[in-house]
C-alpha cells in the first residue's frame, strides 16, 4: 500500500493535473511522474519511487502515437525516412519545450545537489519527467487523453513535416539565420558537464551578438549543441523581426599614382659625338701661378776716363 501523500504532495499532483487537463486518479502514480532520483537518494527509507520506469514507458507512448501519425500521413515514405522525421518530432529540446509550457520544473521533487545546480531548468531533467508525466496519463485516460494533451505541441512539427523543412540539423538552420539577419556567426560553449565519465551529461549554451539564445544538453556534446541551437530558432522565431543588417559598402581602392619615367640622358651617336669633339676647342689645363721674371740686370758700362792734359 502506497503511503499517504503529504498535504504538499496532495497540492502538488492537483496543479500538475490541471496543467495536464486529466484527472490523475492515481495519485500516487502521478507524483512517481514529478520524483527525480536525485530526491530518492536523500529520503532512502521512505519508500520513495523515483520517475525512471515511467520515463520508459512515456516513451514508448509518445512514439507510438507519432509513428502513428506519420504513417497516416506519409503512406508512401520508407521506414528510414519515417524515423528520421520521428527522431526530429519526438527529441529531448521538443520535450523540454512541452515540460516548460506546462512548468513541470516548479513540480519536481529534487534533491539538494540537483536543486543547486539548476535542476529546474535543465533541458535533460525536464524532458525526463515530460515523459514520466506523459506515461502517467496513460495509465489515468488512456491513448485519448495522451493526444488530447501533445497534439497541440506537435502540431507546429507536424507541419513542417507535411512540408518537407523538419531538419535535425538545428546548428545548421541557426547559423543560415544568423549570416542571413546579422551577418555573425554563433558561438557554443560548456558550462557544465554532469555525472560520471562513462556516462555524462553536457550542458551548453549558444551565444548571439553577446546574447544567450539557447541552451541545450544532452549524452554528447553534439547532442547538446543541437539543442541548444533549436531553443535559439525559436528565440529568434519569436523575437520581434529587426532590419536586415545591410551589407557594407565595398571599398573602392584609390587609383594608383603614376610616377612620370626618370628622365635618361641617351648618349648622342659615335659619329655626332666625334663630330662634337672636333669643333669644340681645347681647354687649356688650370696650371699654377707662374712666379714673375726677374728682371734682368743691367750692366754697367765701363766708360775710360782720360786723365787730363796738363
Amino acid at each position: 500500500m502506497a503511503p499517504e501523500l503529504s498535504v504538499e504532495d496532495r497540492e502538488r499532483v492537483a496543479r500538475l493535473a490541471e496543467r495536464v487537463r486529466a484527472p490523475l486518479a492515481d495519485r500516487a502514480t502521478a507524483l512517481v511522474a514529478v520524483t527525480h532520483k536525485s530526491w530518492v537518494n536523500e529520503h532512502r527509507g521512505e519508500g520513495a519511487e523515483d520517475n525512471e520506469r515511467l520515463e520508459f514507458l512515456g516513451d514508448a507512448v509518445i512514439d507510438l502515437l507519432v509513428s502513428e501519425y506519420l504513417m497516416s500521413r506519409f503512406p508512401l515514405a520508407r521506414e528510414g525516412d519515417l524515423s528520421k522525421l520521428r527522431a526530429a518530432v519526438v527529441d529531448e529540446p521538443g520535450l523540454a519545450a512541452m515540460g516548460r509550457a506546462l512548468q513541470l520544473g516548479e513540480l519536481l521533487r529534487l534533491g539538494r545537489g540537483e536543486e543547486l545546480t539548476g535542476g529546474r531548468e535543465k533541458a535533460s531533467v525536464v524532458a525526463d519527467a515530460m515523459e514520466a508525466v506523459i506515461a502517467a496519463v496513460f495509465l489515468d485516460g488512456g491513448l485519448a487523453a495522451v493526444h488530447r494533451l501533445i497534439d497541440p505541441f506537435l502540431e507546429e512539427a507536424y507541419a513542417r513535416a507535411a512540408s518537407g523543412s523538419l531538419d535535425r540539423d538545428f546548428k545548421t538552420q541557426l547559423q543560415e539565420q544568423a549570416q542571413a539577419r546579422f551577418r555573425t556567426s554563433p558561438r557554443y560553449r560548456v558550462v557544465a558537464e554532469v555525472g560520471p565519465d562513462h556516462s555524462k551529461t553536457f550542458e551548453i549554451e549558444v551565444e548571439l551578438r553577446g546574447q544567450v539564445l539557447g541552451r541545450g544538453s544532452g549524452r554528447s556534446k553534439k547532442d547538446a549543441e543541437q539543442g541548444a541551437a533549436r531553443v535559439a530558432i525559436e528565440a529568434l522565431a519569436a523575437a520581434p523581426q529587426e532590419p536586415d543588417v545591410a551589407a557594407p559598402a565595398p571599398v573602392v581602392a584609390p587609383p594608383p599614382v603614376v610616377e612620370p619615367p626618370p628622365m635618361v640622358e641617351v648618349p648622342p651617336p659615335p659619329e655626332r659625338k666625334a663630330r662634337k669633339a672636333a669643333k669644340a676647342k681645347p681647354r687649356r689645363k688650370a696650371s699654377a701661378a707662374r712666379a714673375p721674371r726677374k728682371a734682368k740686370a743691367s750692366r754697367s758700362r765701363k766708360i775710360a776716363v782720360k786723365p787730363a792734359r796738363d
